[in-house]
């Protein structure tokens, strides 16, 4: 598959691989994320990025404005909430996590259904399995991730003929994700703990970001013409809906 792919997140973990595989494959690639993590964490000086926060609706509209036709999108955006309950959550910590999760996945799939209505692209959302298999100390994470992949099967109905659009819903994933995000202020450890994650998947170890972007590939490509509004869970075998 070749043609133009935009990836929100392109400078995050699983943002960078997909990049790379993407550019292997023959796509051409524009990398969106916010300034201090493209800056952090530097991508190849040939691709385009441009600088975006997904939670300033102004500025995801100009991030997309000039981006012209698309074949494909990725929407990688977002960070974990911090591990408390829902009791000892505070309401700002809810609507940073809706914010930068929900919200901006609505306004990142508004700014590009246009874009790739003119090429019948797809558009692939990046979820949780936390959106359907609830776990304690995720509240906010796990609800934002819910109401994406709900987001995602709305969008399909909407947007069909012209568009195709999925989601992916990994497991946890060992990268700077799991202690806040690229970018973001990192904790000094990991809410979960991923050497038992590993002993109870069947297929023996935590998920790589390479898992993640292989189907992310496969939803984008021709190979995958005949799906949308689908949930692929990515996560060894630990959840089985």
């Amino acid at each position: 598959m070749t043609g133009k792919l935009a990836i929100l997140g392109a400078a995050g973990g699983i943002g960078r691989v997909l990049t790379q595989h993407a550019r292997d494959d023959g796509w051409d690639v524009i990398a969106l994320d916010l300034p201090r993590t493209l800056a952090a964490h530097p991508l190849d000086a040939d691709i385009p990025q441009i600088p975006v926060d997904i939670a300033d609706a102004a500025s995801v509209e100009a991030a997309f404005a000039d981006l012209g036709p698309l074949d494909g999108f990725v929407n990688l955006a977002g960070f974990m909430s911090p591990h408390q309950t829902l009791a000892d959550t505070p309401v700002d910590d809810f609507d940073e996590v809706m914010i930068g999760n929900l919200r901006g996945a609505f306004l990142a799939a508004r700014a590009a259904a246009p874009l790739l209505r003119e090429r019948r692209g797809a558009m692939v959302n990046v979820a949780s399995g936390l959106g359907a298999l609830s776990r304690p100390g995720f509240g906010p994470y796990a609800a934002a991730k819910a109401g994406m992949i709900s987001l995602t099967k709305t969008l399909a109905l909407e947007l069909a003929p012209d568009i195709r659009v999925n989601v992916v819903g990994p497991s946890a994933i060992d990268t700077e994700f799991l202690t806040g995000g690229a970018g973001r202020h990192q904790t000094t450890e990991a809410p979960v703990d991923l050497n038992e994650i590993a002993q109870l998947t069947p297929l023996g170890r935590v998920a790589t970001p390479e898992d993640v972007a292989g189907p992310i590939l496969f939803l984008l490509s021709p190979r995958a013409a005949f799906m949308t509004g689908q949930v692929l869970w990515i996560n060894g075998g630990s959840f089985m809906p």
